[in-house]
């Protein structure tokens, strides 16, 4: 990679060569990484990361077990998007983390315009070496109100269509909270005994933080642990490998938190965090399906990492998408997000939209409020 690139994308982790290494190192089986670096004269004015993704019917789908109409649905999918797609992003994580661009520099269009020149060659490179198509291509998570990246018309005049996706979650840390407690305080008298419940239920366990070496030797324990939340979600595009969370470790430090939950001496659950400037991103998670109703685990892991963004100072928590309803109990927003992209089949490229409200149907959730005082006037940055 140019030597600027870390220069140019200090505000955000998830650009920069260190998190990248550590995403290629522990990469799931089905995902190969590539970056793109625009230039102007010698200057670099842009990156961006792109996934080759090698999606089947397995990968999507986990659940064998399903009905007769599920299974059409699912084969539909399949249809549509299985094969290989090239993602400018990242599927491991929520939220615009795959582009940049030096707006003082080079206008956004023009920006565009090099990005698909780029992956048009790399459609070709993959094609030329290793006899593979590429089906689709996708341009993921941009939030709505994003002015300098969310352009529909600029990636319309590339032919890339506007699908629209889970929101993603997002707890926005006031100035007055400086402890847990702050927090308590300013829920309602509902989910101030909401909170107490689950922290009761949680007596008998203990939360560490693990070492790389912790990690690493715990390794096979957490892999299992995370797949029993994964293999639970309806839709997915990859599975982490077990050497992922140590891959994070070793590259990311202290800016990457896994932490373990405990009964005496058994490993039962845990959550990992991402430390991103001034934003605390929740990142992969696991329990034991034997201790999560009994004990409240994901509930209270919501709170500890909640807990953790307030003593730090974070100014959010990225809770990301899925789980709307218990994210909004504790007081995350939903803000809404969008993707672009085009499948290289046209009469394909005529079912994108329709496919991806099958993906991503509308979520039958209410929004929770917990607070005595709603803070719905803060603004994510």
């Amino acid at each position: 990679m140019p030597k600027a690139w870390d220069s140019l994308v200090s505000h955000d982790l998830f650009l920069q060569t260190k998190y990248l290494k550590a995403l290629e190192t522990g990469a799931p089986y089905n995902i190969e990484l590539f970056f793109i670096a625009v230039f102007r004269d010698a200057s670099l004015v842009g990156v961006a990361v792109v996934q080759r993704v090698k999606l089947y019917l397995e990968d999507m789908f986990r659940k064998t077990q399903v009905s007769c109409v599920k299974e059409f649905f699912q084969n539909l999918v399949s249809k549509v998007l299985r094969g290989n797609i090239l993602v400018v992003g990242n599927l491991t994580q929520t939220g615009q983390h795959g582009v940049y661009f030096n707006e003082a520099q080079i206008p956004y269009n023009a920006y565009l315009k090099c990005l698909s020149e780029a992956l048009n060659t790399l459609k070709k490179d993959i094609k030329k070496k290793q006899g593979k198509t590429i089906r689709l291509i996708l341009f993921k998570d941009f939030f709505s109100n994003d002015i300098k990246y969310n352009r529909a018309k600029d990636f319309s005049e590339l032919n890339l269509h506007k699908v629209s996706v889970q929101p993603n979650m997002i707890l926005t840390i006031l100035d007055d909270w400086k402890t847990r407690e702050d927090y308590r305080s300013s829920l309602t008298k509902k989910y101030r005994d909401r909170y107490k419940r689950a922290h009761k239920k949680l007596a008998p366990t203990k939360f560490k933080e693990l070492t790389a070496e912790e990690i690493s030797s715990n390794a096979e324990t957490l892999h299992s642990l995370y797949l029993n939340v994964c293999n639970n979600a309806k839709f997915n595009t990859f599975i982490l490998p077990a050497s992922h969370f140590v891959a994070l470790k070793t590259n990311l430090r202290e800016r990457f938190k896994l932490v373990a939950c405990f009964v005496e001496d058994k490993l039962i659950g845990f959550y990992s965090l991402i430390l991103n400037n001034s934003n605390l991103e929740t990142y992969f998670l696991g329990y034991n399906h034997d201790y999560q109703q009994s004990h409240q685990l994901y509930l209270n892991m919501l709170y500890n990492m909640l807990q953790y963004g307030i003593e730090q100072e974070f100014k959010s928590v990225v809770y990301a998408r899925t789980a709307m309803a218990i994210k909004s109990s504790v007081g995350a927003k939903p803000y809404p997000m969008v993707m672009y992209m085009k499948h290289t089949n046209a009469l394909l490229n005529l079912l994108l939209k329709p496919v991806f409200k099958l993906m991503n149907p509308k979520q039958d959730w209410e929004e929770r409020h917990p607070f005595k005082e709603d803070y719905g006037s803060n603004k994510f940055v």
